[in-house]
């Protein structure tokens, strides 16, 4: 009887979210009462509720049966509202909300009873003012009613507990006197897996394990996301003093996003999945990444800084893999071998013909992702390279770093493999990493001498390295030496230093005493326009150039992120790091192509179901996204919002979702489509025919999602410090 039960209850998880069901998805409902963006949306445990949070700083509470509006708050926030929760186990009476004003609100429904709609001005339960920057995400507990946690752009992770007080900080105190504090990065932030951290690390996310309430996962200004096990962490503190992060379980980030160079790139959202074993990581100018947390120690899924460069090295022989399939057919395995063949055949076709190198990378993925573990090595190092080469002609973002592991992995297959040697030198190519391409181009040749394009391309790379030599000449005999100082790019400063302006940006002097940013600014600006080359002696300004330095008044130059380097053992040699000790981090198990991510910091991805299978994630074309979970391959896409849509969230029981972004609305999804169909539109937009027109518009947009241009005007007030409490923050969009 019981075995009956769990079979039943796991067939209804798994009919919750069925890809049938998925391509039905119209939108069903658009919810009205909001003045502003929509930033927050989230159901409570039963489904019956749902929750919103706007930039017209209001609380909207909306009823699931009958889509209606039941109570809006009028929250008394300053600032827009970026998060909003109910409390577990409060009968959903008790809802929390955090702001760009920096402030943890807690609201009691109860009092609502009586009133009447337009009566919506209710005191808060309780009031928490210790952050010092806007409040992004909340956090909850399952089954704790009396604890909500709160991830803040001042690098500060915090505990509220409603039984020690409903107010914080306390009359009479300030800010770095709460001892609230679980999480001070403030000095968390890497720039790659190599540094230390030593940056404030912009909190931006974080959740809480549903299934291991012990763990948290934070996510913010740098590539790396990190995994706590609260048990571990020390006692609460204050924030009257920096401090060294406190060591996390793992590091989560994608081999090829953990080099240095990339210091714009940041994450805008991290989940655990329903059971708690996969995390879901989505980046800012990038796509989305799903990895492992029980299977962190196997060696295939945790790298270290010297695994990346050693899958880019040329080594003449690497250690080899033996793949060794089942060789019973229970279960129908030939059929799925065979069928794994066609796609395969149908994959190489695609790459023949040179039209529409998608499909053949969609059907490689059926295969490698859906069926990795039963086919054997022949066939895996044959999709492998094929869809190596197809990644290579697609050229999406970082499509070159896909094909680069996919050629190493079939080199471990086959090391005297011409068509892994010949694709791996293709893909340093187009990385630019050209005398390593070189050596895999003179190892194809050697495997197959005969061959045309490998002598075509030995040449062509002979040639770039030797006027790439010519290039490095004539410039080190014209270029000026640098000044004393080491010379940060906009990128070192954009993400970096919004950590940490509090003081800096916002005038908040008498919350800098720990910090020691006494010095002069001297800013270095070039225009991006070709030809305009022109010269401004106070800013001495560098043709091709866009440098920010920081002089101190002693003649010392500091290098900026706003943060400054914290004074830990770790880093307190002389160049910084000498002691520091590289950590290993998880590598993604699957990425999930086809949406952009760029225009705003709060956008999400989300598993979808009570068994996750499928993920699904808001886009700045006002699309939304919805891919299968165990082989990446997108099911549906939906014309979701006018501009941007931020929140997609999963009803916890039923096959319906909720989205929200730049529309004042709140849009409820359900399969009530007549025919199923990949694309879909609704109320925000017609429906979009070509799917593919769709996907590579966002690609370009992602691939040309540089370094932002600032004004020459925010320049000059950056250098001469006149932005005060209150005033748009200069890295902020109107659009969250």
């Amino acid at each position: 009887m019981a075995t009956s039960i769990i079979f039943l209850t796991d067939a209804n998880h798994r009919m919750q979210m069925h890809s049938s069901l998925l391509q039905r998805l119209s939108q069903e409902r658009e919810l009205e009462g909001h003045q502003g963006c929509v930033n927050a949306i989230s159901w409570n445990s039963t489904g019956s509720l749902l929750i919103s949070g706007s930039d017209d700083t209001q609380i909207n509470i909306w009823s699931y049966s009958s889509r209606k509006l039941l109570h809006s708050i009028e929250t008394g926030h300053s600032a827009n509202i970026f998060c909003t929760k109910f409390m577990p186990e409060t009968s959903d009476e008790l809802v929390v909300s955090g702001a760009g004003d920096a402030e943890v609100r807690l609201f009691n429904l109860s009092r609502f009873r009586g009133r009447g709609l337009d009566d919506n001005a209710i005191p808060p339960s309780a009031l928490y003012q210790c952050h010092t920057r806007r409040v992004k995400k909340l956090a909850v507990e399952v089954g704790n009613p009396h604890v909500v946690w709160s991830a803040s752009e001042d690098g500060t992770l915090r505990q509220h507990d409603f039984r020690e007080g409903a107010s914080c900080p306390p009359a009479g105190s300030s800010r770095q006197e709460c001892c609230n504090v679980l999480l001070d990065l403030r000095c968390g932030a890497k720039r790659s897996l190599i540094d230390p951290p030593k940056q404030t690390l912009v909190l931006k996310s974080c959740d809480i394990s549903s299934t291991r309430p012990h763990l948290l996962l934070v996510g913010g200004s740098d590539a790396f996301a990190r995994l706590y096990d609260r048990r571990m962490l020390p006692p609460l503190t204050s924030c009257q003093k920096r401090m060294s992060p406190p060591p996390c379980v793992n590091y989560f980030c994608p081999m090829h996003l953990s080099e240095r160079g990339r210091s714009n790139l940041h994450l805008t959202h991290v989940t655990f999945s329903p059971n708690g074993e996969e995390v879901l990581l989505s980046y800012s100018g990038e796509h989305v990444y799903l990895m492992d947390v029980n299977h962190v120690f196997r060696s295939v899924t945790r790298y270290t800084a010297g695994d990346a460069s050693k899958m880019m090295s040329f080594v003449p022989a690497l250690d080899r893999v033996e793949l060794h399939p089942p060789i019973s057919d229970c279960n129908g395995l030939a059929a799925r071998i065979e069928k794994c063949r066609m796609l395969v055949e149908i994959a190489g076709n695609y790459l023949e013909e040179g039209t529409n190198p998608c499909y053949g990378v969609e059907a490689c993925n059926e295969v490698l992702e859906g069926h990795g573990t039963e086919i054997g090595s022949k066939l895996r190092h044959e999709c492998l390279c094929t869809r190596a080469a197809l990644l290579l002609k697609r050229k999406w973002k970082n499509d070159a770093y896909i094909a680069v592991k996919d050629c190493y992995n079939a080199r471990r297959i086959d090391n005297a493999s011409f068509r892994a040697h010949f694709y791996m030198s293709e893909a340093l190519e187009q990385l630019s990493k050209y005398q390593v391409a070189l050596e895999f181009a003179l190892a194809a040749q050697y495997l197959d001498p005969s061959n045309s394009s490998v002598a075509e391309k030995v040449e062509s790379l002979q040639k770039h390295i030797a006027a790439g030599k010519n290039i490095e000449a004539n410039d080190g005999a014209s270029r000026p030496g640098p000044r004393c100082g080491r010379v940060l790019s906009l990128g070192d400063i954009l993400h970096q230093s919004e950590a940490n302006s509090d003081a800096s940006l916002y005038g908040l002097r008498s919350e800098r005493e720990d910090s020691d940013y006494d010095e002069e600014l001297e800013v270095d600006f070039e225009t991006s326009i070709s030809g305009d080359e022109w010269h401004d002696a106070e800013f001495n300004v560098l043709h091709g150039s866009f440098n920010l330095r920081i002089h101190r008044r002693g003649g010392s130059t500091k290098e900026i992120g706003g943060n400054g380097s914290c004074g830990s053992p770790a880093s307190s040699s002389q160049n910084g790091w000498t002691h520091y000790q590289p950590e290993a981090a998880v590598d993604m198990k699957r990425r999930f192509v086809g949406h952009c991510n760029v225009g705003t910091d709060i956008k999400q991805a989300s598993f979808l179901g009570q068994r996750g299978d499928y993920i699904a994630s808001g886009s700045d074309d006002g699309r939304w996204f919805i891919w299968e979970k165990q082989t990446g391959r997108l099911i549906k896409m939906l014309v979701g919002d006018g501009s941007v849509v931020n929140c997609v969230q999963c009803h916890p029981f039923d096959s319906v979702v909720a989205t929200s972004g730049i529309d004042s609305t709140i849009k409820i999804w359900t399969p009530s489509a007549s025919v199923p169909s990949i694309a879909g539109g609704g109320a925000a937009g017609p429906e979009t025919a070509d799917v593919l027109e769709a996907i590579e518009s966002n690609q370009r947009k992602l691939c040309h999602s540089h370094e932002p241009i600032l004004p020459f005007e925010f320049l000059e007030r950056f250098r001469m410090h006149e932005f005060s409490e209150g005033s748009l923050h200069p890295f902020e969009c109107t659009q969250s």
